[in-house]
């Protein structure tokens, strides 16, 4: 059976990606996988001048499928970045065609990696920006160590981080992480008039100014991606983790003090 969490159209110039796997829009390997290969299209296709992230539903995504994982047994995250997120952030990054995300709902952990990756950024009112990785006893990865300070200063960053706790639609105008905020009901209608005034604009220029900004401000962009892998690794074998996911998975809040005396 085709899988369809990944909506492909293509008009105008303009390659629309919808994300459409009910009900978080949650990243397994097969969409990001499908994202990866849209990517390669969008480079490959000369008839593709611009790109539109966008997802069905009342969230953009929740992030990675913690469910996808399987049974509970250990996963290398050094291993799973390194195939999935690592790839499809630089991909977004080196893609020399603007890449615009309308963002609808909640993008949180490696979905607001994804999302910090794109050009420009219209968020509807009800948007809402969630760090997520300390949630569950994990550090930041999908670049979010990099494009969060960024784009908001390090200390909003490390708060957010710290406090795992969302940043409106406002607050992400206000502090630069978006660069508009719409009503849900005119989100699809500018977005897509976004996407079509880029379309009709001078690509190779787009394609050279991304050159000047990732050299400017993200020329450490795969080492900074590499380094989270290795913590996340870290990460992923401490108790904080282990606490953490059970938490998450029976609905509870974590006890991470209570984690740490487990190892002490």
């Amino acid at each position: 059976m085709a899988d369809d969490s990944l909506l492909r159209s293509l008009k105008g110039g303009v390659l629309a990606l919808t994300l459409n796997r009910p009900k978080a829009n949650a990243f397994d390997d097969a969409l990001i996988a499908a994202l990866q290969e849209a990517l390669k299209e969008a480079k490959r296709e000369e008839a593709v001048r611009c790109v539109l992230l966008q997802a069905n539903g009342k969230l953009f995504s929740a992030g990675q499928d913690v469910g996808a994982f399987g049974g509970g047994e250990h996963i290398s995250f050094r291993a799973h970045l390194l195939k999935n997120y690592n790839p499809l952030i630089k991909q977004i990054r080196y893609l020399e065609k603007p890449v615009l995300v309308a963002i609808n709902g909640a993008a949180a952990g490696a979905a607001l990696g994804i999302v910090m990756a794109c050009d420009l950024r219209i968020a509807a009112q009800e948007a809402r920006f969630v760090v997520g990785f300390g949630g569950i006893g994990l550090a930041p990865d999908s670049a979010v160590s990099l494009m969060l300070p960024t784009l908001i200063g390090l200390g909003r960053a490390t708060q957010a981080a710290f406090f795992n706790e969302p940043i409106s639609a406002a607050q992400a105008l206000d502090w630069g992480l978006v660069n508009a905020v719409i009503a849900a009901e005119q989100l699809a209608e500018t977005a897509q008039a976004w996407a079509a005034k880029l379309a009709a604009g001078p690509i190779g220029a787009f394609g050279l100014t991304k050159r000047d900004f990732n050299r400017a401000v993200l020329s450490n962009l795969d080492e900074i991606l590499d380094y989270e892998a290795h913590n996340q690794e870290i990460a992923g074998l401490s108790s904080d983790h282990q606490e953490g996911l059970a938490a998450f998975l029976e609905k509870r809040d974590p006890d991470y003090a209570k984690a740490t005396k487990k190892v002490s």
